[in-house]
């Protein structure tokens, strides 16, 4: 199959060049001898080989191509030695075609993990998928345009049902043979029954897109989840704002039944928010870990109003939403910008939380989802 191959190994740095796509990349685990642990069927589908081939093989005595094994096999010591993520390209010849691929590699205590995707030096450094990011923003701009017709339906239902209340019993209390009155109380019975039918056809038809959320759930890895978002709030901001965004998570091999994407839209989104609420050249912290059976991930920042709203500023979050989110919140509910998280946690039979966005203050929000699924 391969007749040629090149790579270049370097530290993995706050930038990816080709972020991995969700579902396309291939996990392959290796012990400190450099025995394949496990490989899933994503890595296996990549490079043509029977799983069983892999497991409990030393990683040079596998079917995979040698110069392949060579990269991976230097990839997972200069990891493990760093005792940090390093990242490394490589390029196969195949039949006339040539394929490329990025490799991370995740030590996790006496293992390592290898996490190979598609793509890699076809994009210039930095540069983002501008269609991937509008996509991005498009999906938080629909949620949170849902949300405030949430909000504004629930909001006008209540004086509406009181005023139609106190009608029924201001027509208790006047003469019903005084025409005058019986033409004032009509016309409020009718201005209410109109108002409510312009927020059901109006309002709730126009919020119905995302009132039922479907979810495609699958296995999904973690750690490469997290990357993918974060590589993907990189692109879309902070690298713009001068925000430095860092993962923070002993994750390498686990996994959780979700939805992929809308879980990566999710995190992206609580990224790109703390990112929006950054002073330049702050940070912003992505942990991530398991505690029990839920899945959790924290976004840490401290919180800069002025940047919110400082039209001088790169920002990628629609400018009443940010505005929106430094004014005081009701119980219960959240910033207008961040209502996709909250879809996607409660679709998926979790929670989201964040903090009130304060000047000044170290905050947090909160992702947490079950690791078995629904």
């Amino acid at each position: 199959m391969t007749t040629s191959f090149s790579g270049a190994l370097e530290p993995e740095h706050a930038t990816f060049r080709d972020a991995p796509a969700v579902g396309n990349d291939g996990v392959l685990v290796l012990d400190a001898a450099q025995r394949c642990v496990s490989a899933d069927t994503v890595f296996t589908h990549i490079f043509d080989i029977d799983p069983q081939t892999l497991e409990g093989r030393a990683l040079g005595d596998t079917a995979l191509p040698k110069p392949l094994i060579a990269v991976l096999s230097a990839a997972a010591d200069a990891a493990q030695n760093a005792n940090g993520a390093q990242r490394a390209q490589a390029s196969i010849e195949d039949g006339g075609l040539t394929r490329t691929f990025t490799i991370l590699a995740l030590p996790g205590g006496n293992t390592v993990t290898l996490i190979v995707w598609p793509g890699g030096s076809a994009a210039a450094p930095g540069e983002p998928n501008a269609e991937r990011l509008a996509h991005l923003r498009a999906e938080a701009a629909l949620f949170m345009r849902d949300n405030v017709l949430s909000v504004v339906s629930h909001d006008l239902r209540g004086p509406l049902n009181a005023i139609h209340s106190w009608g029924y019993v201001l027509e208790r209390k006047i003469d019903a043979a005084d025409p005058a009155a019986q033409r004032a109380l009509a016309g409020i019975r009718s201005g209410v029954e109109q108002q409510v039918k312009l927020i059901e056809q109006t309002v709730d038809t126009t919020r119905a897109e995302t009132k039922t959320l479907a979810l495609s759930l699958a296995p999904a890895a973690i750690r490469p989840l997290i990357e993918h978002s974060a590589a993907l709030a990189r692109a879309s901001l902070a690298n713009a704002r001068g925000v430095t965004l860092s993962v923070d998570s002993p994750l390498a091999e686990e996994q959780a039944e979700g939805d992929a994407e809308r879980l990566t839209q999710a995190i992206w989104l609580m990224l790109v928010f703390a990112t929006e609420a950054s002073a330049r050249g702050g940070s912003v912290v992505l942990a991530s870990q398991v505690e029990g059976s839920t899945w959790r991930t924290e976004v840490r920042y401290t919180v800069s109003a002025p940047a919110l709203v400082d039209k001088q500023l790169p920002h990628a979050l629609e400018a009443f939403a940010r505005r929106q989110a430094t004014q005081p919140r009701e119980a219960g509910r959240i910033a207008w910008g961040l209502a996709l998280c909250k879809r996607v946690a409660e679709a998926h039979g979790g929670s989201f939380d964040h903090a009130d966005v304060i000047d000044g203050a170290a905050v947090s929000m909160n992702l947490r989802v079950p690791l078995s699924g629904m």
